[in-house]
């Protein structure tokens, strides 16, 4: 039996434990719709052919002794900012960077689910931008358009589940960067609670802003791929409760309050939400007014949020980019991000952290009143490649504000969040909206996503063949 494109990570696993198809043929198929994709999406900086090949054959043989496991032999993708021993971690930068010893916390996890990792995706230079493109590597591609990008920083990984090279990957999401491909690809995008994916090597990786997430084409996907990956290595400083994220798929989210937030954030830069994709937020909103859901238009009490981003935000790059290998190759607006970011390394970002405590209070007041915030992913459709990569790093914070205002102080928060397909605007491109909650809330927020699915069925919807050079799925 083969299994065509559309075939989803859970229902991979079922036909696995069930003898209907092998893990090698999983793999060897993934590796050729990569392959055949390669050259117009370019999806992936380290394709890890021979050893998935290996690793696929481990896994037959463990499903044929009877052995079984939530992924045993499934094959999935990780963002290359994620260690996976014998592979390079480049995280979008040029250089031929040394392979790494030891799998990364999140990846091992996966690994002892029984995943295979086939490769890394692209990301743009330490996950800066919206966008994944480079001189590193080129430019990720979106499936559902060539010619715009897919988002950032986890494009690549966006795009590979997208255009069903991979059934689902991992990303991580320090400013949106989960929500924003999975946005404009037409996914379900999971930032979860900080530390419910380990980021370890690194304890907190840029200050605590970033966490790992899940990038899949159902709700029930993306829950299976957060349950598998979740967890802490022992140094980790976040380690939440456990959830059941999978469970909360099919449970009945109960008539929930919710907040429908279309106001921007305060920034400092000009934000504004476009029409097309304020009517098609809206259009959520009232079809969970439909379900029984109470919803009311109410922005949270965000005040001056963006202060308390910026100091952590650029005090993590500057530690980065004191790690990195080849500082003469970065970008010039990374070294001048860390520039700042050396600058706010001390009381402001003390002041910064501190602050948290008080947002927690403060935005969690709000969600007494609301079970749930629906918010737009974005502010506006996936733009054209190249449009961002030239610009000066002000012109570049500009572009980046005006088109992703939304997604960044659940980040300052640490909750959790998950983006749901909203349609499509303009000549089909997609766009989302985000289901946003207090702390420890993805069991609430994957079963009302999952309730939203059931209605609308966006998983059905497929990128138009003629935009990627691999098979479709059957008809």
């Amino acid at each position: 039996m083969a299994l065509d494109r559309a075939t989803g990570l859970a229902e991979s696993a079922r036909a696995l434990a069930a003898g209907e198809v092998t893990s090698r043929a999983l793999v060897e198929q993934a590796l050729e719709r990569i392959a055949a994709s390669q050259g117009s999406l370019n999806a992936f900086r380290v394709v890890r052919a021979e050893a998935a090949l290996a690793e696929a054959d481990a896994a037959d043989r463990e499903l044929t002794a009877g052995v079984r496991g939530p992924l045993l032999g499934v094959p999935v993708a990780v963002k290359d900012d994620m260690d996976v021993a014998g592979e390079p971690t480049a995280f979008g930068c040029q250089g031929e960077f040394p392979a790494v010893t030891q799998d990364g916390e999140a990846v091992r996890r996966l690994r002892a689910a029984g995943a295979v990792v086939v490769g890394k995706t692209n990301t743009c230079e330490f996950g800066q931008w919206p966008f994944t493109e480079g001189p590193a590597f080129g430019a990720t591609r979106n499936p559902w358009s060539t010619e715009h990008t897919p988002g950032g920083s986890s494009g690549g990984s966006a795009a590979a589940v997208a255009a069903g090279l991979v059934p689902a990957a991992l990303g991580s999401d320090g400013a949106g960067s989960v929500r924003i491909p999975a946005s404009w690809t037409h996914l379900i995008g999971i930032k979860p609670q900080r530390g419910r994916i380990s980021t370890w090597p690194r304890g907190e990786s840029f200050q605590g802003i970033t966490v790992n997430g899940t990038l899949a084409r159902t709700v029930a996907d993306a829950a299976l791929l957060l349950d598998a990956a979740s967890g802490n290595h022992d140094l980790d400083p976040h380690r939440p409760p456990a959830v059941d994220a999978s469970g909360a798929v099919g449970r009945d989210p109960g008539r929930l309050r919710i907040a429908l937030a279309l106001k921007p954030p305060f920034t400092a830069l000009p934000a504004r939400l476009q029409p097309e994709v304020r009517a098609k937020v809206v259009e959520l909103a009232e079809k969970l007014a439909s379900l029984g859901h109470t919803v009311e238009e109410a922005d949270p009490p965000y005040g001056q949020i963006g202060l308390t981003f910026i100091p952590r935000a650029t005090a993590g790059l500057a530690e980065r980019v004191g790690e990195a290998p080849f500082p003469a190759l970065l970008d010039r607006r990374t070294r001048d991000a860390a520039r700042l970011g050396r600058l706010l390394g001390g009381a402001p970002l003390r002041a910064a952290r501190r602050a948290e405590a008080v947002l927690h209070r403060r935005i969690g007041g709000f969600l007494t009143s609301y079970d749930v915030i629906l918010a737009p992913t974005t502010a506006a459709p996936p733009p054209r490649i190249g449009s961002m990569l030239k610009l000066s790093g002000l012109a570049t914070d500009r572009a980046m504000i005006a088109a992703c205002p939304f997604a960044w102080p659940w980040n300052v928060l640490g909750w959790p969040g998950v983006n749901v397909p909203a349609g499509f605007v303009g000549q089909g491109l997609p766009v989302g909206a985000q289901l946003l909650g207090p702390a420890h809330s993805e069991p609430l927020l994957v079963s009302l996503a999952a309730q939203l699915e059931a209605e609308l069925r966006w998983h059905e919807a497929w990128p138009p063949v003629r935009e990627i050079a691999t098979d479709s799925p059957a008809a």
